[in-house]
Formats: structure tokens, sequence, C-alpha cells
């Protein structure tokens, strides 16, 4: 089980849409919208997980033009999620963020977060706690990853909004959410090239 849960907070806490994304928030709109929007990324995880558990991504997965479809999503939203990152509170009039990201937004980026069903897929399927008991044994995991799951969560948001809570001049700020929305599309990029060499 502690090898479990080491490896739940190893593949949480490395950075991937989901922390990237409430950082971001947090150092763009601060520690409140962070957390909402974090409510959403956990409703989203678990729907994910179930998915997973139920076995409905492995049918769903194995057709490709899903898995396109899916990648082709998630790519672009988090495009998007970076450009509300990159210009929250700037004045530039590109993509000026208007509204924070909230629960439904959170929601949303599961379903279509590659790293979600890869990192859920490897805990559920990879990990032998109770090999007697598999309902029992998916409900001691579904406590244990959102037990180390929250708390990371939350620890990104706190960190993106300490560093708004600096009060830093209006283009240091910039640099930030600009510093956010790059390392968000990082993994984008990252992601494309695993995909093309895939193929």
């Amino acid at each position: 089980m502690l090898t479990f849960a080491a490896a739940v907070f190893f593949l949480i806490i490395t950075p991937g849409p989901g922390v990237l994304s409430a950082a971001g928030v947090g150092a763009a709109y601060g520690m409140r919208a962070g957390l909402r929007y974090v409510l959403g990324l956990f409703i989203g995880n678990n729907l994910v997980i179930l998915a997973v558990v139920s076995g409905l991504a492995a049918l769903v997965l194995t057709t490709s033009w899903v898995r396109t479809a899916l990648f082709v999503l998630s790519t672009a939203y988090l495009l998007y999620l970076a450009l509300r990152i990159a210009f929250a509170g700037s004045k530039l009039a590109f993509a000026p963020a208007t509204s924070q990201p909230g629960v439904v937004a959170g929601i949303l980026l599961q379903p279509i977060n590659p790293k979600a069903y890869a990192v859920n897929a490897a805990l559920f399927s990879g990990f032998t706690i109770l090999p007697d008991a598999l309902v029992a044994e998916a409900s001691l995991k579904l406590l244990i990853v959102n037990v180390i799951w929250v708390p990371i969560h939350v620890l990104w948001v706190w960190f993106g909004a300490k560093l708004k809570e600096m009060n830093l001049a209006p283009t240091r700020q910039r640099m930030v959410n600009m510093a956010m929305a790059a390392s968000m599309l990082l993994v984008v990029a990252l992601a494309l090239f695993s995909a093309l060499n895939d193929t």
C-alpha cells in the first residue's frame, strides 16, 4: 500500500495540465478562484477514475479516432486555458480574461486530459492491494488517490496565489502569468511530440 501511495504522490505532483493550470489560475486570479477551479478538477478526475475502473475508458479509447479527438480537444482546451492565464490582468486587448475559470472549467479539463487517463489507468490496474476483493481494492485506491490528490492541487493553487499576493508590479505579474502559460504550452508541446512519435 505504501508503494501505491508513493506512486500516486509522484504521478500527481509532476507537472501536468491539472497542477499547472491550478497554479496558473491561483497566480492569475487568487486562492478563492483557484480553489473553485480545483473543485472542478477534483470532480472531473473522479469521473475519469470511474471511467477507468468501469472499463468504459478502455472500451472508448481503443478506437483511434476517439483517442485522436480527445487529444485534439485537450490540446485546444489547454491552449485556451494558457491564453486565459497569460493575459489575465493584463491590459492587452488580444485576449482579455473577463471571467475566472471556475468549477465547470476544471470539470471540462479532466475528461479530455490524457495524463488523467494514463495516471489513473496505471494506478488502478498496476498495483494489487486486495487481490481477492476487487471492489474493496478500488474503493481503497480511490480513497488513497483523493487523500493525496487534494492537498497537492491545493498546494499548487496556494503557490500561485502567493505569487499573486506578493503584489508584484503589473509587468512582473504579467511575466508570472506568461511563465505559467508557457509551462502549460510546454506540456502541450511534449504531448504533441509524443503523439507524433507514436504514429
